[in-house]
């Protein structure tokens, strides 16, 4: 008896129409959503920033940017985590979620007068339209991104 392998897959949300798809992103074509035949985003986690790399993102993205400010140390940071992560699947193609490690990178928290964590930045064209300071839900999070979207 032979064992085939079956390439696996993933539900993704179209970020055109909303359809909920089954994809696989291993074989060599672009999945597409069965509904309105957009292409379909593999589901990514949030991009990693340091002070070198935060300006190359600025010029190169013109959707809005989450970006959240953590410390390894910091407990709510742990707590918030999570949902940064499932943000970043979920806005996949709409917005960018980053994260940026304050101890790691003064500048860029100097920058933005970080004085506590975690604190999320929204970008929209380089500039800060928002500010959510401390842990907050991920509706809560979820409803100011979408406002800048």
């Amino acid at each position: 008896m032979a064992i085939m392998s079956v390439p696996s897959s993933e539900i993704i949300k179209c970020t055109s129409c909303g359809t909920r798809n089954r994809a696989s992103f291993s074989g060599a074509k672009q999945p597409v959503c069965g509904r309105c035949r957009s292409p379909l985003a593999k589901p990514s986690g949030p991009v990693v920033l340091t002070d070198a790399t935060f300006e190359k993102l600025l010029d190169e993205t013109a959707q809005p940017i989450l970006i959240d400010m953590w410390a390894a140390w910091c407990g709510p940071c742990r707590i918030i985590a999570p949902i940064i992560d499932s943000l970043a699947t979920e806005f996949s193609g709409r917005a960018v979620i980053a994260k940026l490690d304050v101890d790691a990178n003064p500048q860029t928290a100097s920058r933005f007068s970080v004085r506590s964590i975690p604190t999320l930045l929204i970008l929209k064209g380089g500039r800060e339209v928002d500010r959510i300071v401390g842990v907050q839900s991920a509706e809560a999070i979820r409803a100011r991104l979408q406002q800048h979207l």
